[in-house]
Formats: structure tokens, sequence, C-alpha cells
């Protein structure tokens, strides 16, 4: 019977910048049986308009709740005054799918490179030409990359993940459910421990 390990977050997700280092342990600790799908939820749509300063109060509270609930995490505070923000994450999101294109190792990899770009670099990954920048980093086709992001086929990729994940009820970033055949389990997140959720894994294969 097929399992599969479902994992949906956004790469300006700051929840998902400190789920990060539980994350990898976790998707290691996996037997090869275990099939891992990475799907991009969408946090945020397209925007040219600047983010109005009550969310970036509020968004750089939530920075400090992190650093407070999951030790470890750093942010780069200087975003806020270098960049000029904006509520638009789709365009990373889209990045992310343009790089899985090319191979399906540069998921993880672009997904990290604007986590860090973002949240320690204080780059804005909102920015077509910062994803670019980060897509040449990591050995990307620039060409290509550039081509797909702006192309109707990634678009038309991006709006069946966020379906699919609209579906499914994995609404929050990062969120994380097991599937064995045709049933589909949600997975409790730790943010410090990966322990819990391996448990909850162990438990689902237990019952079938």
């Amino acid at each position: 019977m097929d399992k599969t390990l479902i994992y949906v977050h956004d790469p300006m997700c700051s929840w998902c910048w400190g789920f990060e280092p539980v994350r990898k342990k976790l998707f290691n600790s996996l037997t090869p049986a275990i099939i891992i799908k990475r799907f991009v939820g969408g946090l945020a749509p397209d925007s040219n308009e600047p983010m109005p300063q009550q969310m970036q109060t509020m968004l750089q509270n939530t920075w400090r709740k992190i650093e407070q609930t999951i030790p470890g995490t750093e942010f780069n505070y200087d975003f806020w005054s270098h960049c000029q923000p904006r509520r638009s994450t789709y365009p990373s999101n889209r990045a992310v799918i343009a790089a899985r294109q090319q191979s399906s190792e540069y998921d993880e990899l672009i997904t990290h490179r604007i986590q860090q770009a973002y949240y320690t670099e204080a780059k804005n990954p909102s920015d077509k030409n910062i994803l670019i920048e980060l897509a040449k980093e990591i050995g990307l086709n620039v060409e290509q990359f550039t081509q797909d992001i702006q192309s109707e086929k990634i678009d038309k990729l991006f709006q069946q993940e966020l379906l699919y994940a609209r579906k499914l009820g994995m609404n929050s970033f990062p969120s994380l459910a097991y599937q064995v055949g045709d049933k589909i389990y949600s997975i409790g997140l730790d943010y410090n421990s990966m322990e819990k959720m391996l448990e909850q894994i162990h438990q689902i294969d237990t019952l079938r």
C-alpha cells in the first residue's frame, strides 16, 4: 500500500522557516517506503501595493514570537527598513514550481534559498529580480526559469496545488498529512522535536 507524507508550505511563511530544522530531521528519519510530496500553499496573492504599517508591525511581532517559541530561529529585522514590504508570496511560490520543472531536487534548494534571503539577508522575494538572482545562485537555467515564472503553465500548476491543499483542509502553513492508500490523516506539528510527529506516523501505520 502506498504511503505518502504530504508537506504544504510557503517559502515566505515565517513559521515554515522556524520549522525547517525539525522538518529536515523528520524527513531524514522516514523509511524509504514513505514518499515525500511537497506542495506550495500560497499564503498571499500577487500585489504591488506597499504593506500597511499595521501588518508590518503584526509580522514583526510574529517573528519575535517564533524566536521565543523555537529557540535558535533568527530573523534579520533590517528587512523592514531596507525593503519595500508587500503582502505578496505568490511569486515565490511560482518560483518553487518553476525550479521543480528543471529538477525535483531544486524544490527544496530554491525554497531554502528564498527563506535565507528573506529572513537572514533582508532581501525581498516578492520581487522577480531577487528570485532570478537566487535561481542563478543555486545553479538553475536562469533563462528558462525567468520564462517559466511568468508562464501560464506554471501559474496553472500553482493553482492546482492551491486547490489540492485546500481540498485536504491544509489551509495553514506549514501543514503535514500522511496518506496511506486512499486515507489521509492530519499530522499535528511540533516545532521543536520530530519525535511526536514520527510517533503519529507510526501509530497510523499500526492502525492500518
